[in-house]
């Protein structure tokens, strides 16, 4: 009897005990702890727990329904979880892979994690409710994207100007590299423009200097003959050194963005005619220039006499110097509403298929010109003219049969300065 009685003490002992630890643990515990029963009704919460959700005493909240410590927009949704729950009850965490909200007497919500732990006895079923309020955690975890986010931005940021910076390098680089190769064409351009001048000065010089001697000479002898034959080449060399120059300052005022479109009402047929007159005196032997035109047409235009001058008069000597004798030179002008069409054709030594692409290319000569002087600057000087005219300009040729050059014009051109 007394041994029944030592087991009865010591078992009762060992439950006091338990039971003390539990509510030394309830009690002290930093987690809120709820206890619910089946209904979800609130049992007990400790100290921990009043704390979290704002209130003073426990009796505030006994026996309401948990969802009272629940905002209200998430009410709905808890009763049929807790309901789920409750069919299959197992120790596990609430709110995976979602946030869950507490609701504190004040009616303030906050974040909060949960776990459940089931348990039964001879009373029924209940419900352990573990409870965090984890506001500083979200915090943290807010400023840690925020300042994740402020590294991002500031790297797109370092990043962005780091690429402008490349970029106004890369485009420093390009302008330096387009500068160093415009000083080399430029300078390549001179070292050609020397080359050429010196021997295309040097010709017609020496010729002018041997002329005059031999016309003091046969002005003496009082031989006319001789006399004006060797003045017709003082005048033919005068005129090639005139047309050099004409090129050279030509050339200088487009590099210097000098050329300015000065247009004026003109007739086109009167300039050819005038043209044509003064070009006479370098027709060789045999040589004639026919003007093809439409007398119906409107010969009026609006254009700038000097730019189509030089056009025509150099696309007209072109032709007379790389013509035969006893062939005939034709310029045909044709006149529509908005535009002009000028055809030269010629009979002469043609251009080469290999040289087409080159031929309007500055200092270009076609390889079976090298007999006849020239400085290869008057057709590249022709195509910026007819650009600047708002024009175009094609041609087609043929060895040994000729060239044909069309130069297609506006009517009227608005005046300006070419830069």
């Amino acid at each position: 009897m007394e041994d029944n009685n030592s087991e009865l003490f010591l078992k009762y002992f060992v439950e006091i005990d338990i039971l003390n630890q539990f509510e030394a643990i309830f009690k002290y515990a930093n987690e809120g702890i709820i206890i619910t029963d089946s209904d979800s009704k609130i049992l007990k919460i400790n100290p921990s727990g009043l704390k979290t959700f704002g209130y003073e005493k426990e009796s505030e909240i006994l026996n309401q329904k948990i969802e009272v410590l629940i905002p209200a927009r998430y009410r709905h949704a808890h009763v049929d979880s807790r309901q789920n729950y409750n069919e299959n009850p197992k120790a596990r965490s609430m709110g995976q892979k979602m946030d869950l909200f507490g609701l504190k007497k004040n009616k303030d919500e906050f974040p909060v994690e949960v776990s459940l732990s089931p348990f039964s006895n001879s009373n029924g079923k209940f419900v352990i409710c573990f409870i965090i309020d984890i506001t500083n955690r979200k915090k943290a975890e807010e400023n840690e994207i925020n300042y994740r986010k402020e590294l991002e931005r500031e790297v797109e940021e370092r990043t962005l100007i780091l690429k402008e910076a490349i970029q106004k390098l890369e485009k420093t680089k390009e302008e330096l590299d387009q500068s160093l190769k415009r000083e080399q064409e430029l300078n390549s351009m001179k070292t050609k423009f020397i080359s050429i001048a010196s021997h295309e000065f040097r010709t017609p010089l020496s010729t002018v200097l041997s002329s005059l001697s031999l016309v003091e000479k046969y002005s003496e002898l009082k031989d006319g003959e001789k006399r004006e034959k060797h003045i017709e080449r003082i005048k033919k060399s005068i005129r090639n050194l005139t047309e050099i120059l004409n090129d050279i300052l030509s050339v200088n005022k487009i590099e210097e963005g000098k050329v300015s479109v000065n247009p004026e009402k003109l007739d086109i047929y009167a300039l050819v005619h005038d043209m044509i007159s003064e070009l006479t005196g370098l027709l060789k032997p045999g040589q004639q220039i026919l003007f093809e035109k439409n007398p119906s047409e409107d010969p009026m235009v609006i254009l700038d006499p000097k730019l189509l001058r030089h056009i025509l008069i150099n696309l007209l000597t072109n032709a007379i110097k790389f013509s035969g004798e006893n062939t005939t030179i034709t310029i045909s002008v044709t006149t529509q509403k908005s535009e002009i069409f000028i055809r030269i054709i010629d009979q002469g030594i043609g251009i080469p298929v290999k040289d087409h692409k080159k031929l309007f290319t500055r200092f270009f000569r076609s390889s079976n010109v090298e007999n006849i002087q020239g400085t290869g600057l008057g057709l590249s000087i022709v195509q910026q003219y007819v650009n600047y005219l708002d024009g175009s300009i094609k041609f087609s040729s043929e060895v040994g049969k000729g060239s044909i050059f069309n130069v297609n014009l506006p009517r009227k051109v608005k005046p300006s300065i070419v830069e």
